[in-house]
């Protein structure tokens, strides 16, 4: 887990978020609770989010994965695809999340993708699959996020970005 990876972003995002000083692995990462259950972001575009996830260290008293794991991670994928909809000067907030669980997983990595259900001018949905190591669904979740514009107070909110945060 201490290994260094990066994650694949489309070019013209690159572009926009280093004209502004954003370090963008920070910012699209999955924050302090993803860095404890593992999370790693494979790819991140707002058309598709690809991230995994050990199931070690994130089950449930039965040892099985904890529901609540794999909701960390739609979570994770579904906002990080919002974000990237909704560009440099927009700001994406969960409001809404719920996940039907399939089957149990005990071992190895989950993955998760997230694809675009809606992605409008005020929110963004994802619908976030997430498989196991035989590509069987283990969950399957849908995230809305409402979409605001950043203000200058936000910039202290976003990991990476200088002190007068994005325009």
């Amino acid at each position: 887990m201490g290994e260094q990876h990066t994650v694949k972003f489309p070019q013209d995002v690159v572009a926009e978020y280093a004209a502004l000083g954003v370090d963008l692995p920070a910012l699209f990462s999955a924050g302090h609770l993803g860095s404890r259950m593992g999370i790693r972001i494979v790819e991140a575009a707002a058309e598709r989010v690809v991230g995994t996830m050990p199931v070690e260290g994130n089950t449930q008293p039965y040892g099985l994965l904890h529901g609540g794991a794999s909701a960390v991670l739609a979570e994770t994928l579904g906002s990080i695809g919002s974000m990237l909809h909704g560009g440099s000067t927009r700001m994406a907030v969960g409001v809404d999340l719920n996940c039907t669980h399939h089957r149990g997983a005990r071992s190895g990595l989950v993955t998760g993708v997230a694809t675009p259900v809606h992605r409008g001018r005020s929110t963004a949905t994802y619908e976030i699959v997430i498989t196991d190591e035989q590509d069987k669904r283990v969950c399957t979740a849908r995230l809305t996020c409402m979409l605001r514009d950043v203000r200058p107070g936000d910039a202290d909110l976003l990991p990476g970005a200088p002190a007068s945060g994005p325009a």
